[in-house]
Protein backbone atom coordinates (compact mmCIF):
# COMPACT_ATOMS: atom_id res chain seq x y z
CA UNK A 1 0.00 0.00 0.00
CA UNK A 2 1.23 3.54 -0.72
CA UNK A 3 1.98 5.52 2.31
CA UNK A 4 0.03 8.64 2.73
CA UNK A 5 1.82 11.86 2.77
CA UNK A 6 3.50 13.22 5.94
CA UNK A 7 0.36 16.00 6.26
CA UNK A 8 -1.07 16.75 9.47
CA UNK A 9 -4.68 14.91 10.28
CA UNK A 10 -6.21 17.82 9.31
CA UNK A 11 -5.50 18.34 6.14
CA UNK A 12 -5.70 14.96 5.11
CA UNK A 13 -9.36 15.41 6.33
CA UNK A 14 -9.56 17.98 4.07
CA UNK A 15 -8.07 16.87 0.89
CA UNK A 16 -10.41 13.62 1.34
CA UNK A 17 -13.38 16.04 0.81
CA UNK A 18 -11.68 17.56 -1.90
CA UNK A 19 -10.88 20.97 -0.30
CA UNK A 20 -8.10 23.23 0.33
CA UNK A 21 -8.45 25.27 3.37
CA UNK A 22 -10.34 25.36 6.58
CA UNK A 23 -11.79 28.91 5.68
CA UNK A 24 -13.48 27.03 2.54
CA UNK A 25 -14.86 24.03 4.45
CA UNK A 26 -16.67 26.60 6.25
CA UNK A 27 -17.04 29.25 3.28
CA UNK A 28 -20.98 29.08 3.82
CA UNK A 29 -21.25 30.22 7.21
CA UNK A 30 -21.50 33.86 7.21
CA UNK A 31 -18.46 35.96 8.16
CA UNK A 32 -20.54 38.31 10.40
CA UNK A 33 -21.23 34.77 12.78
CA UNK A 34 -17.75 32.75 12.81
CA UNK A 35 -15.28 32.95 15.66
CA UNK A 36 -11.96 33.70 14.03
CA UNK A 37 -10.03 33.97 17.50
CA UNK A 38 -8.94 30.45 19.47
CA UNK A 39 -11.49 29.82 21.85
CA UNK A 40 -10.68 30.26 25.38
CA UNK A 41 -10.04 26.54 26.10
CA UNK A 42 -7.68 25.15 28.78
CA UNK A 43 -5.18 22.85 27.85
CA UNK A 44 -5.44 18.94 28.17
CA UNK A 45 -5.71 17.71 31.61
CA UNK A 46 -4.50 14.30 32.88
CA UNK A 47 -7.90 11.89 34.18
CA UNK A 48 -6.89 12.78 37.72
CA UNK A 49 -6.89 16.61 36.97
CA UNK A 50 -10.67 16.47 35.24
CA UNK A 51 -11.66 13.63 38.05
CA UNK A 52 -10.06 16.66 40.70
CA UNK A 53 -12.53 19.63 38.85
CA UNK A 54 -15.55 17.43 38.54
CA UNK A 55 -15.41 16.77 42.42
CA UNK A 56 -14.69 20.44 43.01
CA UNK A 57 -17.75 21.57 40.80
CA UNK A 58 -20.09 19.30 42.14
CA UNK A 59 -19.26 19.81 46.01
CA UNK A 60 -20.63 23.42 45.18
CA UNK A 61 -23.90 22.25 44.69
CA UNK A 62 -26.04 21.72 48.38
CA UNK A 63 -27.77 18.66 48.37
CA UNK A 64 -31.07 18.04 50.65
CA UNK A 65 -29.10 15.62 53.25
CA UNK A 66 -26.41 18.34 53.79
CA UNK A 67 -28.86 20.59 55.66
CA UNK A 68 -32.21 20.85 57.24
CA UNK A 69 -34.49 20.76 54.66
CA UNK A 70 -38.48 21.74 54.07
CA UNK A 71 -38.47 21.73 50.82
CA UNK A 72 -41.06 19.38 49.04
CA UNK A 73 -43.31 21.48 46.37
CA UNK A 74 -43.64 18.42 44.29
CA UNK A 75 -40.67 16.18 44.86
CA UNK A 76 -39.85 14.97 48.31
CA UNK A 77 -36.74 14.13 50.30
CA UNK A 78 -36.72 10.49 51.21
CA UNK A 79 -34.98 7.53 52.61
CA UNK A 80 -34.88 4.85 49.54
CA UNK A 81 -32.73 1.32 51.38
CA UNK A 82 -29.70 0.33 49.89
CA UNK A 83 -31.10 -2.85 48.67
CA UNK A 84 -33.47 -0.92 45.87
CA UNK A 85 -30.09 0.26 44.11
CA UNK A 86 -28.70 -2.70 44.06
CA UNK A 87 -31.57 -4.72 43.17
CA UNK A 88 -31.92 -1.90 39.99
CA UNK A 89 -28.07 -2.52 38.92
CA UNK A 90 -28.56 -6.14 38.13
CA UNK A 91 -28.04 -6.68 34.81
CA UNK A 92 -31.04 -8.44 33.77
CA UNK A 93 -32.70 -5.34 34.51
CA UNK A 94 -29.96 -2.36 33.20
CA UNK A 95 -30.11 -4.43 30.26
CA UNK A 96 -33.82 -4.60 29.16
CA UNK A 97 -34.85 -1.77 27.00
CA UNK A 98 -38.13 -2.52 25.35
CA UNK A 99 -38.83 -6.46 25.87
CA UNK A 100 -40.91 -6.85 22.54
CA UNK A 101 -40.28 -10.76 22.65
CA UNK A 102 -41.70 -12.23 25.57
CA UNK A 103 -40.04 -15.08 25.36
CA UNK A 104 -36.65 -13.70 26.14
CA UNK A 105 -37.97 -11.28 28.76
CA UNK A 106 -40.57 -13.31 31.07
CA UNK A 107 -38.07 -11.68 34.18
CA UNK A 108 -38.30 -8.27 33.11
CA UNK A 109 -42.46 -8.64 32.14
CA UNK A 110 -42.79 -10.39 35.19
CA UNK A 111 -41.50 -7.42 37.61
CA UNK A 112 -43.37 -4.82 35.42
CA UNK A 113 -46.46 -6.78 36.15
CA UNK A 114 -45.47 -6.76 39.56
CA UNK A 115 -45.13 -2.88 39.54
CA UNK A 116 -48.83 -2.13 37.84
CA UNK A 117 -50.18 -4.45 40.73
CA UNK A 118 -49.11 -2.53 43.47
CA UNK A 119 -49.88 0.87 41.77
CA UNK A 120 -53.94 -0.61 41.02
CA UNK A 121 -54.08 -1.97 44.84
CA UNK A 122 -52.38 1.36 46.32
CA UNK A 123 -54.99 4.07 44.28
CA UNK A 124 -57.74 0.89 44.80
CA UNK A 125 -58.02 0.69 40.46
CA UNK A 126 -58.01 -2.27 38.56
CA UNK A 127 -55.65 -1.14 36.00
CA UNK A 128 -52.47 0.66 35.82
CA UNK A 129 -49.88 1.12 33.53
CA UNK A 130 -46.31 0.73 33.85
CA UNK A 131 -45.72 4.69 34.70
CA UNK A 132 -45.10 7.90 33.00
CA UNK A 133 -42.37 10.68 32.73
CA UNK A 134 -43.76 12.33 35.87
CA UNK A 135 -46.87 13.55 37.60
CA UNK A 136 -47.40 16.05 35.06
CA UNK A 137 -47.81 14.14 31.85
CA UNK A 138 -49.41 11.92 33.82
CA UNK A 139 -52.04 14.42 34.68
CA UNK A 140 -51.90 15.61 31.29
CA UNK A 141 -52.38 12.70 29.29
CA UNK A 142 -55.26 11.73 32.04
CA UNK A 143 -56.99 14.24 30.28
CA UNK A 144 -56.82 13.81 27.26
CA UNK A 145 -57.60 10.00 27.75
CA UNK A 146 -60.54 10.96 29.51
CA UNK A 147 -61.70 12.99 26.81
CA UNK A 148 -61.27 10.68 24.25
CA UNK A 149 -63.85 8.53 26.15
CA UNK A 150 -66.19 11.06 26.70
CA UNK A 151 -65.85 13.46 24.29
CA UNK A 152 -68.45 12.02 22.06
CA UNK A 153 -71.57 11.70 24.50
CA UNK A 154 -70.57 14.75 27.02
CA UNK A 155 -72.67 17.82 27.20
CA UNK A 156 -70.08 19.91 27.38
CA UNK A 157 -68.01 18.55 24.77
CA UNK A 158 -64.13 19.21 25.06
CA UNK A 159 -64.48 20.82 28.18
CA UNK A 160 -62.40 19.99 31.44
CA UNK A 161 -62.52 21.83 34.80
CA UNK A 162 -59.19 21.89 36.82
CA UNK A 163 -58.36 22.99 40.22
CA UNK A 164 -57.18 26.82 40.12
CA UNK A 165 -54.80 25.03 43.45
CA UNK A 166 -52.98 23.21 40.75
CA UNK A 167 -49.10 24.18 40.41
CA UNK A 168 -48.41 26.57 37.53
CA UNK A 169 -46.18 24.09 35.77
CA UNK A 170 -48.01 21.22 35.90
CA UNK A 171 -50.92 23.54 34.35
CA UNK A 172 -49.06 24.62 31.83
CA UNK A 173 -47.51 20.83 30.91
CA UNK A 174 -51.60 20.37 30.21
CA UNK A 175 -51.94 23.47 28.52
CA UNK A 176 -49.21 22.27 26.08
CA UNK A 177 -50.79 18.50 25.72
CA UNK A 178 -54.50 20.12 25.19
CA UNK A 179 -53.94 23.44 23.44
CA UNK A 180 -53.82 21.37 20.10
CA UNK A 181 -56.45 19.24 20.69
CA UNK A 182 -59.66 21.74 21.02
CA UNK A 183 -59.71 21.16 24.54
CA UNK A 184 -61.45 23.47 26.83
CA UNK A 185 -59.67 24.27 30.10
CA UNK A 186 -61.89 26.07 33.13
CA UNK A 187 -61.15 26.37 36.48
CA UNK A 188 -62.51 25.47 39.89
CA UNK A 189 -62.23 27.64 42.52
CA UNK A 190 -61.68 26.63 46.15
CA UNK A 191 -63.17 28.02 49.27
CA UNK A 192 -61.64 30.15 52.22
CA UNK A 193 -60.13 27.18 53.98
CA UNK A 194 -58.77 25.68 51.06
CA UNK A 195 -61.31 23.46 50.28
CA UNK A 196 -62.84 22.84 46.77
CA UNK A 197 -65.98 24.68 46.58
CA UNK A 198 -68.26 22.33 45.72
CA UNK A 199 -70.93 24.43 43.84
CA UNK A 200 -68.33 25.33 41.81
CA UNK A 201 -67.51 22.24 40.43
CA UNK A 202 -71.34 21.15 40.43
CA UNK A 203 -70.53 23.33 36.62
CA UNK A 204 -68.58 20.88 35.87
CA UNK A 205 -71.63 18.15 35.74
CA UNK A 206 -71.67 17.04 31.68
CA UNK A 207 -67.83 17.73 30.78
CA UNK A 208 -64.96 15.39 29.61
CA UNK A 209 -63.51 15.41 32.74
CA UNK A 210 -62.58 16.91 36.47
CA UNK A 211 -58.80 16.69 37.71
CA UNK A 212 -58.21 17.76 41.29
CA UNK A 213 -55.40 16.95 43.59
CA UNK A 214 -55.47 15.12 47.24
CA UNK A 215 -53.39 16.47 48.94
CA UNK A 216 -53.22 20.10 46.85
CA UNK A 217 -50.76 21.85 46.33
CA UNK A 218 -51.09 23.50 50.11
CA UNK A 219 -50.81 19.54 51.21
CA UNK A 220 -54.61 19.95 52.61
CA UNK A 221 -56.52 16.56 52.54
CA UNK A 222 -59.87 17.82 51.69
CA UNK A 223 -62.96 15.39 52.80
CA UNK A 224 -65.55 17.72 50.72
CA UNK A 225 -64.05 15.66 47.60
CA UNK A 226 -65.58 12.30 48.70
CA UNK A 227 -68.74 14.05 46.95
CA UNK A 228 -67.28 15.16 44.33
CA UNK A 229 -68.27 12.26 42.04
CA UNK A 230 -71.59 12.73 43.37
CA UNK A 231 -71.82 16.62 42.25
CA UNK A 232 -70.26 16.28 38.70
CA UNK A 233 -71.96 12.83 37.78
CA UNK A 234 -70.93 9.13 36.70
CA UNK A 235 -70.62 10.26 32.90
CA UNK A 236 -67.46 12.72 34.24
CA UNK A 237 -64.52 11.22 34.57
CA UNK A 238 -62.73 12.32 38.04
CA UNK A 239 -59.20 12.67 37.65
CA UNK A 240 -57.46 12.45 40.84
CA UNK A 241 -54.04 13.82 41.49
CA UNK A 242 -52.03 11.69 44.88
CA UNK A 243 -49.20 11.68 46.78
CA UNK A 244 -48.90 8.30 46.97
CA UNK A 245 -47.19 8.11 50.20
CA UNK A 246 -50.26 9.31 51.40
CA UNK A 247 -52.19 6.37 50.16
CA UNK A 248 -50.32 4.07 53.54
CA UNK A 249 -52.96 5.97 55.59
CA UNK A 250 -55.50 8.06 53.64
CA UNK A 251 -58.52 6.17 51.58
CA UNK A 252 -57.81 5.07 47.99
CA UNK A 253 -59.38 7.95 45.86
CA UNK A 254 -61.02 4.41 43.57
CA UNK A 255 -62.96 3.69 46.42
CA UNK A 256 -64.47 7.29 46.64
CA UNK A 257 -65.27 8.06 42.35
CA UNK A 258 -61.86 8.65 40.91
CA UNK A 259 -61.72 7.03 37.59
CA UNK A 260 -58.27 7.90 36.83
CA UNK A 261 -55.25 8.66 39.41
CA UNK A 262 -51.71 9.93 39.05
CA UNK A 263 -48.92 10.95 40.53
CA UNK A 264 -45.67 11.46 41.22
CA UNK A 265 -43.95 7.81 42.07
CA UNK A 266 -40.19 9.36 43.18
CA UNK A 267 -41.00 8.91 46.81
CA UNK A 268 -40.99 5.50 46.63
CA UNK A 269 -37.47 4.07 44.92
CA UNK A 270 -35.40 7.16 43.69
CA UNK A 271 -34.66 10.75 45.52
CA UNK A 272 -35.23 13.55 44.15
CA UNK A 273 -32.40 13.57 41.84
CA UNK A 274 -32.71 17.76 40.69
CA UNK A 275 -35.80 16.80 38.75
CA UNK A 276 -34.95 14.05 36.58
CA UNK A 277 -34.80 11.19 35.86
CA UNK A 278 -38.52 10.35 38.00
CA UNK A 279 -41.70 8.91 36.55
CA UNK A 280 -45.22 9.16 37.29
CA UNK A 281 -47.81 6.47 37.97
CA UNK A 282 -51.24 6.43 36.31
CA UNK A 283 -54.38 4.40 37.17
CA UNK A 284 -57.44 3.94 35.62
CA UNK A 285 -60.89 2.14 35.71
CA UNK A 286 -61.35 -0.78 32.98
CA UNK A 287 -63.54 1.50 30.30
CA UNK A 288 -60.33 3.30 30.14
CA UNK A 289 -58.06 0.80 28.99
CA UNK A 290 -58.02 1.00 25.32
CA UNK A 291 -57.40 4.80 26.11
CA UNK A 292 -54.41 4.55 28.45
CA UNK A 293 -50.86 6.07 27.73
CA UNK A 294 -48.28 3.92 27.71
CA UNK A 295 -47.62 0.54 28.62
CA UNK A 296 -49.66 -2.15 30.24
CA UNK A 297 -48.47 -5.40 30.67
CA UNK A 298 -50.55 -8.55 30.58
CA UNK A 299 -50.70 -11.95 32.43
CA UNK A 300 -51.86 -15.10 30.33
CA UNK A 301 -51.44 -18.70 30.47
CA UNK A 302 -48.97 -20.22 27.78
CA UNK A 303 -50.08 -23.49 26.14
CA UNK A 304 -48.27 -25.65 28.75
CA UNK A 305 -50.56 -23.22 31.35
CA UNK A 306 -48.16 -21.27 33.08
CA UNK A 307 -47.76 -17.99 33.73
CA UNK A 308 -46.87 -16.16 30.71
CA UNK A 309 -46.02 -12.36 30.44
CA UNK A 310 -46.24 -9.98 27.70
CA UNK A 311 -47.34 -6.52 26.07
CA UNK A 312 -50.71 -6.09 25.42
CA UNK A 313 -52.97 -3.35 23.58
CA UNK A 314 -49.80 -1.51 21.95
CA UNK A 315 -51.51 0.34 19.59
CA UNK A 316 -51.06 3.22 22.73
CA UNK A 317 -47.79 3.52 21.62
CA UNK A 318 -45.88 4.87 18.51
CA UNK A 319 -43.85 1.46 17.64
CA UNK A 320 -46.66 -0.01 16.19
CA UNK A 321 -50.14 1.56 14.18
CA UNK A 322 -48.52 4.72 15.08
CA UNK A 323 -51.64 6.36 12.94
CA UNK A 324 -54.07 4.85 15.59
CA UNK A 325 -51.72 5.61 18.72
CA UNK A 326 -53.61 7.04 21.75
CA UNK A 327 -49.96 8.66 23.21
CA UNK A 328 -46.69 9.39 22.69
CA UNK A 329 -45.48 8.11 25.65
CA UNK A 330 -43.45 5.52 24.29
CA UNK A 331 -39.80 5.03 26.19
CA UNK A 332 -41.21 5.50 29.45
CA UNK A 333 -38.98 5.70 32.99
CA UNK A 334 -39.60 1.88 33.00
CA UNK A 335 -36.17 1.03 35.17
CA UNK A 336 -37.06 3.84 37.77
CA UNK A 337 -40.51 2.60 38.02
CA UNK A 338 -38.96 -0.73 39.11
CA UNK A 339 -36.94 0.75 41.80
CA UNK A 340 -40.08 1.99 43.23
CA UNK A 341 -41.66 -1.35 42.69
CA UNK A 342 -38.97 -2.81 44.39
CA UNK A 343 -39.03 0.02 47.43
CA UNK A 344 -42.86 -0.83 47.94
CA UNK A 345 -42.30 -4.66 47.60
CA UNK A 346 -39.34 -4.18 50.84
CA UNK A 347 -41.89 -1.85 52.99
CA UNK A 348 -44.72 -4.32 52.34
CA UNK A 349 -48.34 -2.81 53.55
CA UNK A 350 -47.38 -2.48 57.03
CA UNK A 351 -44.27 -0.63 56.13
CA UNK A 352 -46.12 1.67 53.60
CA UNK A 353 -48.63 2.27 56.77
CA UNK A 354 -45.65 2.98 58.62
CA UNK A 355 -43.76 5.76 56.39
CA UNK A 356 -46.91 7.66 55.78
CA UNK A 357 -47.62 8.24 59.51
CA UNK A 358 -43.83 9.22 59.66
CA UNK A 359 -44.72 11.69 57.51
CA UNK A 360 -47.56 12.66 58.63
CA UNK A 361 -46.03 13.08 62.48
CA UNK A 362 -43.47 15.55 61.00
CA UNK A 363 -45.90 17.31 59.44
CA UNK A 364 -48.07 17.66 62.28
CA UNK A 365 -44.98 18.87 64.56
CA UNK A 366 -43.39 20.96 62.20
CA UNK A 367 -46.50 22.73 61.89
CA UNK A 368 -47.27 23.14 65.42
CA UNK A 369 -43.84 24.28 65.92
CA UNK A 370 -43.56 27.09 63.69
CA UNK A 371 -47.33 28.49 64.11
CA UNK A 372 -46.49 28.77 67.79
CA UNK A 373 -43.87 31.73 66.37
CA UNK A 374 -45.63 35.01 67.14
CA UNK A 375 -46.61 36.95 63.52
CA UNK A 376 -46.76 33.61 61.48
CA UNK A 377 -50.07 31.98 60.85
CA UNK A 378 -51.84 29.42 58.66
CA UNK A 379 -52.93 30.34 55.47
CA UNK A 380 -55.45 27.61 55.42
CA UNK A 381 -56.12 27.05 59.68
CA UNK A 382 -57.99 24.03 60.72
CA UNK A 383 -56.97 22.08 57.89
CA UNK A 384 -55.67 18.50 57.73
CA UNK A 385 -52.22 18.55 56.15
CA UNK A 386 -49.80 15.67 54.66
CA UNK A 387 -46.65 16.28 53.38
CA UNK A 388 -47.08 20.10 53.10
CA UNK A 389 -48.69 23.10 54.68
CA UNK A 390 -48.69 27.18 53.73
CA UNK A 391 -47.99 29.83 56.60
CA UNK A 392 -48.34 33.54 56.05
CA UNK A 393 -45.01 35.33 57.22
CA UNK A 394 -45.37 39.17 58.51
CA UNK A 395 -42.70 40.04 55.34
CA UNK A 396 -41.70 38.62 51.84
CA UNK A 397 -41.15 34.90 51.85
CA UNK A 398 -38.10 35.70 49.54
CA UNK A 399 -36.18 37.54 52.36
CA UNK A 400 -37.07 34.43 55.28
CA UNK A 401 -35.94 32.02 52.66
CA UNK A 402 -32.38 33.80 52.05
CA UNK A 403 -31.86 34.79 55.67
CA UNK A 404 -32.99 30.47 56.53
CA UNK A 405 -30.07 30.49 54.11
CA UNK A 406 -27.77 31.90 56.04
CA UNK A 407 -28.44 30.02 58.95
CA UNK A 408 -27.86 27.19 57.20
CA UNK A 409 -31.69 25.78 56.75
CA UNK A 410 -33.70 25.31 53.45
CA UNK A 411 -36.39 26.84 54.37
CA UNK A 412 -39.29 25.55 52.03
CA UNK A 413 -40.84 26.69 49.15
CA UNK A 414 -41.56 30.55 47.65
CA UNK A 415 -45.32 30.57 47.25
CA UNK A 416 -44.78 33.77 45.14
CA UNK A 417 -43.18 32.11 42.61
CA UNK A 418 -46.31 30.31 41.80
CA UNK A 419 -48.82 33.30 42.30
CA UNK A 420 -47.36 36.46 42.90
CA UNK A 421 -50.32 37.37 45.81
CA UNK A 422 -48.75 34.87 47.52
CA UNK A 423 -45.63 36.63 47.87
CA UNK A 424 -45.75 36.47 51.64
CA UNK A 425 -46.57 33.18 52.05
CA UNK A 426 -44.20 30.17 52.44
CA UNK A 427 -44.69 26.47 51.94
CA UNK A 428 -43.05 24.42 54.37
CA UNK A 429 -42.81 20.33 53.54
CA UNK A 430 -41.56 17.82 55.80
CA UNK A 431 -40.72 13.66 55.62
CA UNK A 432 -39.45 10.84 56.94
CA UNK A 433 -36.32 11.98 57.46
CA UNK A 434 -37.03 15.13 59.82
CA UNK A 435 -35.69 15.18 63.20
CA UNK A 436 -36.70 17.41 65.93
CA UNK A 437 -33.32 19.22 65.82
CA UNK A 438 -34.22 20.11 62.32
CA UNK A 439 -37.46 21.61 63.15
CA UNK A 440 -36.02 23.52 66.19
CA UNK A 441 -33.08 24.74 63.42
CA UNK A 442 -35.81 25.85 61.59
CA UNK A 443 -37.73 27.63 63.96
CA UNK A 444 -34.81 29.55 65.38
CA UNK A 445 -34.39 30.74 62.05
CA UNK A 446 -37.67 32.04 61.74
CA UNK A 447 -37.86 33.79 64.82
CA UNK A 448 -34.78 35.38 64.11
CA UNK A 449 -36.05 36.61 61.17
CA UNK A 450 -39.46 37.73 62.76
CA UNK A 451 -37.43 39.67 65.21
CA UNK A 452 -35.84 41.35 62.23
CA UNK A 453 -39.15 42.37 60.20
CA UNK A 454 -40.25 43.64 63.26
CA UNK A 455 -43.45 41.46 63.47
Amino acid sequence: MDQLPNLGREQEMLESMGMKSIDELFSNIPEAIRHDAPLPLRAPQSEEEIWADAQRLLNANVTLDQRPSFLAAGLVRNFVPTMVGMLATRGEFLTSYTPYQPEVSQGMLQAMWEFQTMVSELVGLPVANVSMYDASTAAAEAITCAVRVHGRKAVQKSVVYISCFVPPERLEVIRNYTQGSGIEIRMIEHLHDGHLDLESAAAAAGCCAVYVEQPSSFGILDPGLMQLKEAIGEETALIVGVDAVSLGIVEPPGTWGADIVVGEGQPFGIGPTAGGPIYGIFAAGERYTRQMPGRIVGLSRDVDGKRAFTLTLSTREQHIRRHRATSNICSNETLIALMGAMHMALLGPRGLERLALRVAAATEATKTAVTAIVGIELVDPGASNFREFAVKLPGEASDALAHLDSEGVLGGFDLGVWWDFMSTCLLIGADERTSESDIAALVTGLSSWVEEAGA
